[in-house]
């Protein structure tokens, strides 16, 4: 399982540059914290959902794989946004808070459901 988590880090360090890049172009632009962070995370999952799917977890890349993945974490990003709205946290911990609690819970949630569902 190192090995696997290792892979899925690893993709998970480029989606967190896609997403920060997004994340503050939208945000320098007047957008709230969690329209930003639902964006940017949009973006960035794709790559990771089709990255994972065929590196870390050498399983077909599905629609529905993909629509169950990015709805869960897209719910988790919008969440930690809003969060983030109403205590009015700092953007840039709002990135920090998102990358960890994402790579966590994204690796539980594709390991073993997302990529475990034989479609």
């Amino acid at each position: 399982m190192f090995k696997i988590f290792a892979r899925y880090l690893s993709i998970g360090v480029v989606n967190n540059i896609i997403h920060w890049a997004i994340f503050g172009v939208l945000y320098a632009f007047g957008s709230s914290q969690s329209i930003a962070n639902f964006s940017a995370f949009c973006l960035a999952v794709t790559f990771s959902f089709f990255a994972n799917a065929r590196w870390t977890f050498k399983t077909q890349a599905t629609r529905l794989r993909y629509v169950l993945y990015v709805v869960f974490m897209g719910a988790l990003a919008l969440g930690v946004g809003r969060s983030a709205d109403h205590f009015a946290i700092n953007p840039l911990v709002t990135l920090v808070i998102f990358s960890l609690v994402s790579v966590i819970v994204g690796f539980l949630y594709s390991r073993f459901i997302v990529f475990r569902i034989k479609t």
